[in-house]
């Protein structure tokens, strides 16, 4: 299967969600017409943004969306609200799971599985929490049990959109304005505290996912 990867940089949500829905578009009525459908990864760092999915509760915004410094969406994901933002990696396939013979379960899945493997590389314990999407650490221990990424994902006709959201060196300050996730009683992280190093480099972060979600879900180079 061919995969197209895209760094996008900086770029704020609306936009990016826009040349999503186009990629996702196209792709629905290549197999509505029994086309050949594109694979897309696209990368991208956010500025200041909280996003809610479509089944999310707004009462999880603590305060109202004009004092956030941020911009806000309703978005059609699915989980609950979420923040992104610079210093977290930010990643949307554009699928067709039917090539790679796969469900959706096991689509998120492979998501977290492949930041799993990446945090490992920097001698973290991630692990996958009961009852929520995404990756966590020291999930024995739920009086320390914090997400350093999140998912929420959108699929229809095996095509998949959104994508997950992993914090590499985020500004964690933005999620007290919030209830991430719509979880009122775990924490969030990133990276960088964990590991205790103020360097890590997006652009070597981007390399390794890259590398290992092709290796994950078997995707040839």
């Amino acid at each position: 299967m061919e995969l197209f990867e895209e760094d996008l940089g900086f770029t704020h949500y609306k936009p990016c969600w826009d040349y999503q829905e186009k990629l996702f578009q196209k792709n629905l009525i290549a197999k509505k017409e029994r086309k050949e459908t594109m694979n897309h990864l696209l990368l991208t760092e956010h500025y200041p943004v909280f996003t809610i999915g479509k089944n999310g509760d707004v009462s999880n915004l603590l305060g109202h969306e004009k004092i956030l410094n941020a911009e806000f969406y309703k978005i059609n994901r699915g989980g609950d609200i979420t923040f992104h933002g610079p210093g977290q990696l930010v990643v949307y396939p554009i699928i067709d799971l039917e090539k790679l013979n796969i469900g959706l379960a096991q689509y998120i899945f492979n998501l977290e599985e492949t930041i799993i493997t990446l945090i490992s590389e920097y001698g973290l314990k991630g692990d996958r929490s009961k009852g929520a999407s995404g990756v966590w650490l020291d999930t024995a221990n739920p009086s320390k049990e914090r997400k350093i990424c999140a998912v929420g994902v959108r699929a229809s006709r095996h095509i998949t959109m959104h994508g997950l959201a992993f914090n590499v060196n985020t500004e964690l300050s933005y999620f007290d304005k919030i209830v991430p996730c719509g979880i009122h009683d775990k924490g969030v992280t990133n990276l960088s505290i964990e590991t205790n190093q103020h360097s890590i480099g997006m652009s070597e972060i981007k390399t390794k996912f890259v590398r290992l979600f092709r290796e994950i879900f078997k995707i040839a180079k």
